[in-house]
């Protein structure tokens, strides 16, 4: 069998434990990685932990399970996917941050790999794939260690949550079926959902601003049936350079609290382009906030109206 190893590097302009920090706490990923979609860790013992990670390679969605050993000392992180998704055979590596100066670190990411077969068709696409998302990893890991304290102040999260009076499954069941979008939300004109492997969704949607036009959204979507939905949306307006999100739905002994998370980042360059010339950071930010809440609420209230009327 061809065994494949690779290494790509970067220097970055921040300590080294800082990097470290950022790379080793995975629920961050979706914010930093481009083709990362969502991340759970499975489980923890010692330094060893199980993560399972949703992310594209070549456009495509795909999902594995990972192992991880986690060095802080050493400033090293190796990882091996259990069982990764074809084509590739075997896939696993070794993250390793070097202090140059005192605020300066190189970034190695190792890789060796193997094609399911053997198949050199499938191995150069492996090759194509390992390349792209590394060099897209670094730099992002780059920008974002970089840019970490700027970021602060123009990332935010927040959330909305309704009450219903109904069944788990079927309010579930309302923002699962986004293919019914069209049908059910005067906002959505229309939806593509693909769903080739179970639980992981490509959504395509135009939606209607309150000033009439339409806007193409893409994202990806991870589902987790009847407790929540995470989901990474691909294709951003002028004023966002990130957005992700989850809808979870939670039994209680009042009912179902059904709740919409985002979490954004401003796209700073082009506030005064879409906002005007005195537009803020404030400006912004309550604009983001505005227009997705008001979507996640009327998807909410339709979703609380759909299960109530199925009681």
């Amino acid at each position: 069998m061809t065994t494949r190893e690779v290494e790509h590097e970067i220097t970055i302009a921040a300590p080294a434990p800082a990097v470290y920090r950022l790379l080793a706490e995975v629920t961050n990923w979706p914010r930093i990685f481009p083709p990362t979609i969502h991340v759970e860790q499975v489980e923890r013992n010692g330094s060893e932990e199980r993560i399972r990670i949703w992310a594209t390679a070549n456009g495509e969605a795909k999902n594995w399970t990972s192992r991880r050993e986690l060095d802080p000392e050493g400033l090293r992180i190796t990882f091996r996917q259990e069982i990764p998704a074809p084509p590739v055979a075997a896939m696993g590596g070794t993250w390793i941050i070097e202090p140059l100066e005192e605020n300066t670190s190189r970034v190695r990411l190792l890789h060796d790999y193997r094609a399911v077969g053997d198949d050199p068709h499938d191995l150069l696409w492996i090759d194509q794939a390992v390349d792209r998302n590394s060099r897209s990893e670094l730099d992002a890991l780059k920008k974002n260690v970089e840019f970490a304290y700027a970021a602060e102040e123009v990332t935010f999260s927040f959330e909305d949550t309704v009450l219903v009076d109904g069944s788990v499954k079927d309010v579930y069941a309302f923002i699962n079926e986004a293919n019914l979008w069209s049908e059910r939300l005067p906002h959505v004109a229309t939806v593509r959902l693909h769903e080739n492997t179970p639980g992981l969704q490509t959504l395509e949607m135009d939606t209607r601003a309150k000033d009439g036009s339409l806007h193409t959204t893409k994202s990806y979507r991870v589902t987790f049936p009847h407790q929540h939905i995470a989901y990474k949306q691909v294709t951003l307006p002028a004023l966002m350079t990130l957005h992700t999100g989850h809808w979870t739905f939670t039994d209680t002994d009042e009912g179902v609290t059904a709740t919409s998370q985002h979490t954004v980042t401003l796209n700073t360059d082009n506030i005064t382009t879409v906002l005007g010339p005195d537009a803020t950071l404030t400006d912004a930010r309550t604009y983001v906030h505005t227009a997705l809440s008001t979507n996640s609420r009327a998807t909410l209230n339709h979703a609380k109206a759909h299960a109530e009327s199925r009681r």
